[in-house]
């Protein structure tokens, strides 16, 4: 599995924060190298049948869009979750293909990178999280790095599970 270093070329904060996001994103894509289009769509987990690498991926895609484009810009939810159906985006995943999916995510996360470089790391969110609070841009870049590490964790497992490969 090839991934990206998570040693920042400076050490800045802007700079740490965003190697460590791209590090997590390039982990998520590199733990799908060499999936089958049929492994990407199983779910392996009695208890979670919409955990499977293609609602994963579609997933960490997602939950970038609504930081940064709803919660941060401001801008009207578009997103495929519904309130009869909150993890939409985890079921409609396995209609694509896998290397779909990680293009999106791929592409999308080039023009985060530059909503992120173009924005101060204290500019605060247009819009209030769930208390009420208007979170800045470094709260969400720390956000989308544990998020995105935490369903790391749950692609390793898959990934084990499905075809032997483990990596770091």
């Amino acid at each position: 599995m090839t991934r990206i270093d998570d040693t920042p070329p400076a050490w800045d904060e802007r700079t740490q924060l965003t190697t460590f996001l791209d590090y997590t994103r390039g982990t998520a894509r590199a733990k799908c190298d060499g999936v089958s289009a049929e492994n990407a769509r199983k779910a392996l987990l009695p208890g979670s049948p919409l955990m499977t690498m293609s609602g994963l991926i579609n997933h960490l895609r997602w939950v970038e869009y609504h930081w940064f484009q709803v919660v941060f810009l401001g801008e009207e939810d578009r997103g495929p979750w519904t309130d009869e159906d909150p993890d939409r985006e985890m079921r409609i995943a396995v209609e694509f293909p896998l290397a779909q999916l990680l293009d999106e995510y791929a592409q999308q996360s080039a023009r985060y990178r530059e909503l992120v470089a173009g924005n101060s790391l204290d500019k605060q969110a247009r819009r209030a999280i769930r208390d009420g609070r208007h979170v800045d841009l470094r709260w969400i870049l720390l956000h989308l790095t544990e998020e995105t590490a935490r369903h790391n964790g749950h692609l390793d497992i898959l990934r084990e599970m499905l075809d032997g490969t483990t990596g770091d």
